[in-house]
């Protein structure tokens, strides 16, 4: 396989797995490219025109050698400076990280909108959800625009070494077993889905770095009511401000990978239970979950950076 044709790949399972469903995935690529033949010759020149076929702007190819057959990859949840040193000396042919890099990392806030449907699915007004999640992409992009995106890319090209992220395609993988997981178990109690979040192996090994599913808000024997992934996927956290509006369209309890102060304060004083799975272990079911797709084609995968592989193929 080619660098290109993995991040193809990436962005064909992301759709699969996307809780908005993939033919509002569609729809959502089809209005972006009818507002794109509508705005003028010199506003398309500083187009992205990669949005009208990758619904998903932080998972980009970053680096590019047009390498003809990919064997080697190294992967992580960061891939920084010190990790590309480390594929270079290994002879790695693509180093694939999960966090953003380059222009995927400046353009972050922009995958934030797919929770507004997400949100909507499970009983949040979409005018509601929308209005709520476009301050918060304003403020994500705000707070991203000072960062110094291209350090790592830099980096990659100096030492001749291809280089992608993997994003939002790997988290939707993750809340897309989880949703399923769920609907399987069906957990009654708070105390149940930790049990249920135990038996996947990455929350079971992130146990062993005191990092497993933790309940944030709520007690173990606590009702879930109705139970929603919710923070899984769509860049980072939407809008706090958002859990009123959970709690009035029902929702009991909400799977985060992660969950700040001042979010967990709000969650909690709208009732709203919140088990946080566990960052680094969530990011890595998202990725493995993709890994095993590439390892069909006999792939050497070396997992650095946090990344707890996992291989669900026999």
């Amino acid at each position: 396989m080619t660098t290109q044709q993995i991040y193809k790949l990436a962005i064909q399972m992301g759709i699969k797995a996307d809780l908005r469903g993939e033919q509002k995935v569609k729809k959502y690529l089809e209005r972006f490219k009818k507002n794109y033949e509508k705005i003028s010759h010199e506003e398309k020149k500083e187009f992205d025109v990669e949005k009208l076929i990758n619904p998903y702007s932080d998972t980009r190819i970053l680096v590019d050698n047009k390498k003809k057959n990919i064997k080697k990859i190294f992967v992580g949840i960061d891939m920084k400076g010190t990790e590309l040193l480390l594929a270079e000396k290994f002879n790695a042919d693509l180093v694939i990280a999960h966090h953003p890099e380059g222009k995927a990392l400046a353009d972050l806030a922009s995958v934030i909108d797919l929770q507004a449907e997400v949100l909507a699915n499970n009983g949040v007004p979409i005018n509601i959800a929308e209005s709520l999640i476009k301050t918060r992409i304003s403020e994500v992009s705000r707070n991203l625009s000072p960062i110094n995106h291209n350090r790592s890319v830099d980096i990659a090209k100096i030492l001749k070494l291809d280089f992608i992220c993997v994003h939002t395609p790997a988290d939707n993988l993750a809340a897309n077993f989880l949703v399923k997981t769920i609907e399987k178990e069906k957990p009654e109690t708070l105390n149940e889905v930790l049990d249920m979040l135990k038996k996947i192996p990455e929350f079971k090994e992130a146990i062993n770095y005191n990092a497993g599913p933790k309940i944030f808000v709520g007690y173990p024997e606590a009702s879930c009511g109705k139970i929603v992934v919710s923070e899984f996927t769509g860049g980072t956290n939407g809008s706090k401000e958002i859990y009123e509006k959970m709690a009035q369209a029902g929702i009991g309890t909400i799977i985060s990978m992660h969950m700040n102060e001042d979010y967990r304060k709000e969650a909690e004083k709208y009732h709203i239970n919140v088990i946080v799975a566990g960052h680094i272990a969530s990011d890595s079911l998202g990725i493995n979950l993709f890994l095993d797709e590439l390892e069909k084609t006999n792939m050497d995968i070396v997992a650095i950076s946090g990344l707890i592989r996992v291989k669900r193929i026999k």
